[in-house]
């Protein structure tokens, strides 16, 4: 398998490096916030069983309590209802999982306005000098929304009007849904819709466009800025839950160097 061992090779003499893109998962990661009367997942949390001590004195481990659509994670077009007769997170085929990425970089314009919206035009914009998007890949879109990761009050960016964070139009979710043959959409933002997308028409576009035609998301992305513009390869990596609308994910990158 001549393929194999090349990769192999150039991971060891780090032609191609490997960038994790994922946020750690601890019990002070960022997770979504809803109005009542919705219901909210928990906050990631270990519940620990033994520790080298009378309930197992050579072995250590832990239950865990989380939601599946916290910290990095992977949506699977059931979790939203225009794509209610999809795939779960486990029926997702093993192929789509490695998939070629492009990077849209607006972190500038992301600093000057929370709310910034990517629109038709930007992607547009960006494909004149970079070319087309990737078939069967993803668009990675970089706001430099994980330098507040660490933060859940300056991530979630909330006031009394709601969380003011970056995402992506109305108009563009549906060209990207409906228009590209993109696998999916990754934001580094605590979900792939903008802070202020329960006030669009249709509330929050991109789960129900993309999520809709059979496409994917990821969230919570981390380290987008050590990523080439076009030509990196992502692995994302969800636990395949049998009738899961998402998973918690490791998500890498491989990047030629």
């Amino acid at each position: 398998m001549p393929v194999l061992q090349d990769l192999l090779d150039a991971l060891r003499t780090r032609r191609v490096a490997v960038v994790d893109l994922t946020a750690p998962l601890h019990a002070g990661t960022p997770v979504l916030q809803l109005p009542p009367p919705f219901a909210n997942t928990i906050a990631f949390g270990l519940e620990e069983i033994s520790r080298y001590d009378e309930r197992g004195p050579t072995w250590y481990w832990n239950d865990i309590h989380t939601g599946e659509h916290t910290g990095t994670h992977f949506d699977a077009p059931v979790h939203w209802v225009t794509g209610k007769d999809g795939e779960d997170v486990a029926q997702v085929p093993a192929a789509r999982l490695l998939a070629p990425a492009v990077v849209l970089d607006f972190s500038a314009e992301s600093a000057d306005d929370p709310d910034f919206l990517l629109e038709i035009e930007h992607v547009r914009a960006w494909e004149a000098g970079h070319g087309a998007l990737p078939e069967g890949g993803w668009l990675l879109y970089r706001t430099g929304w994980d330098a507040r990761s660490a933060d859940a009050t300056r991530f979630l960016n909330a006031d009394e009007k709601g969380p003011h964070t970056p995402g992506i139009s109305v108009a563009c979710a549906r060209w990207l849904a409906e228009e590209t043959a993109l696998l999916g959409v990754g934001v580094e933002t605590v979900g792939t819709d903008a802070g202020g997308a329960h006030s669009f028409d249709p509330p929050f576009p991109c789960h129900a466009f993309l999520l809709g035609a059979g496409k994917y998301g990821l969230t919570q992305l981390q380290n987008l800025a050590r990523l080439p513009a076009t030509g990196a390869v992502v692995i994302a990596g969800p636990l395949p839950i049998v009738g899961g609308s998402g998973s918690p994910a490791r998500v890498l990158a491989l990047v030629e160097t």
